[in-house]
């Protein structure tokens, strides 16, 4: 029954790459394999389960942090950051791709909405970009890997899944984060000013003022703001004053109002992040009831005990499911949606990580870190796709040559924390 546990999961593979809904595909292939080898009756446990994931407190925190995210999204503040930062860096050989990984690293921070990063700065930055000589696969390369810090800079929608898939608490998993998000925030603008001093052409300075005496006011007007949200919703995670549930009430609260600050709180934008929200929570809980009725199935017709003794069996301990694991994400990540990745495959392999004595805070990082490529690998990469529909007139080859020097440098972000665990583990051990 085993080796049918294996073939089931290939069926669900092969129908969600042939384009099948997610969540009615996980839920029909579970019914259909769970009723001929378990019976009908075997399903009298997942209402129990469905029950136990509609009243976890932890999940609370997905549709506050999303809320927090479009309503942000639609308060005008990230238009203010990205001119105030071009203004700023501009002046500079590739200060303004620069200012956009900036943006996009303090857009992460406040909204964790990875296709509104992307839309906003594209609409916005790209324009400027290009007209002022910077190399189309530069600009589009640097637009969507900022837009993908969202994925791993907290407060992010995927560490919070991921705390509750691997029972990692999510308050670590958010201070594990910051210091890997900040490591692909330098190395991102270590490369464009590499870049900017071998091949000048590709991000000229701009011209402006010098002397323009507005700009610092400029700068901490725009500025202060999120800073002042990030440091209300992950200092209260810090310092023990709230959970992440509860500090995502806080960032939903602080995002209306700076909304209502910049007078954008209005009834119509109200009504419409409400029901964005809705709708994306819904979707994530869709997915995540279709992936309990799998997982239970799964384990029921003894697919965990065939996985634990595949990688038992395999020389090089740990290290060897390690390198596998994270091999097999990333191949992953070119088809299917992190969420998919989140819900079916991490809860197969979190056990025999914990098993093997691999630290599951740890695990769980570089999880997040490798689902983040899954948004710029090419062909179903979403950054890539919204990119595309927010700037029709680049070309897709010209998009997927940019990101190919950032898709690299998140590899090598994650490698540096596999060889040193400590560097994403020593802050987590200071809030202990």
């Amino acid at each position: 029954m085993d080796v049918w546990a294996l073939i089931m999961f290939v069926v669900l593979f092969t129908l969600l790459l042939a384009g099948f809904p997610v969540a009615f595909t996980l839920g029909a292939v579970a019914f259909g394999f769970g009723s001929i080898f378990l019976g009908v009756d075997f399903f009298n446990l997942l209402p129990l389960r469905v029950w136990g994931i509609m009243t976890n407190f932890t999940l609370l925190a997905v549709p506050l942090f999303i809320f927090m995210g479009v309503i942000l999204e639609k308060s005008g503040i990230a238009e203010e950051l990205l001119e105030t930062m071009g203004r700023l860096f501009g002046r500079v050989r590739g200060g303004l791709a620069i200012s956009v990984v900036a943006v996009g690293a303090l857009l992460a921070a406040t909204t964790g909405v990875v296709g509104a990063s992307v839309v906003t700065m594209a609409v916005i930055a790209l324009p400027a970009m290009l007209k002022h000589g910077y190399a189309p696969t530069l600009a589009s390369g640097t637009i969507a890997a900022s837009g993908t810090l969202g994925q791993i800079i907290p407060p992010s929608i995927i560490l919070i899944l991921l705390g509750d898939v691997m029972g990692v608490p999510v308050g670590q998993l958010f201070i594990a984060a910051a210091i890997p998000g900040m490591m692909l925030v330098v190395a991102y603008m270590l490369y464009i000013a590499f870049v900017a001093w071998r091949q000048p052409e590709l991000a000229p300075a701009l011209k402006t003022d010098p002397n323009d005496e507005h700009l610092f006011f400029q700068v901490i007007k725009s500025l202060f703001p999120p800073l002042a949200l990030v440091l209300a919703v992950l200092g209260s995670i810090f310092w023990g004053v709230a959970s992440p549930t509860e500090s995502a009430a806080v960032g939903a609260f602080g995002a209306m109002v700076l909304a209502c600050l910049h007078g954008k709180l209005s009834l119509t934008n109200l009504r419409q992040a409400l029901e964005q929200t809705t709708r994306l929570t819904s979707m994530v809980f869709l997915i995540l009831i279709g992936a309990t009725a799998f997982g239970l199935v799964f384990v029921g017709m003894g697919g965990d005990d065939l996985i634990f003794k595949l990688f038992d069996s395999l020389p090089g301990g740990k290290w060897t499911f390690l390198i596998l694991s994270m091999l097999l994400i990333f191949v992953l990540g070119f088809f299917l949606d992190f969420i998919e990745i989140c819900f079916i495959v991490v809860p197969i392999i979190a056990p025999v990580a914990i098993h093997l004595g691999i630290d599951p805070l740890w695990f769980a990082l570089l999880i997040a870190l490798n689902l983040q490529t899954s948004f710029l690998t090419p062909p179903f990469g979403f950054s890539l796709f919204y990119l595309k529909a927010s700037a029709p007139t680049l070309e897709l080859s010209t998009i997927y040559r940019g990101i190919i020097p950032f898709i690299a440098i998140q590899v090598i972000v994650l490698a540096i924390l596999i060889v040193f665990p400590s560097v994403a583990l020593w802050l987590p051990s200071l809030m202990e």
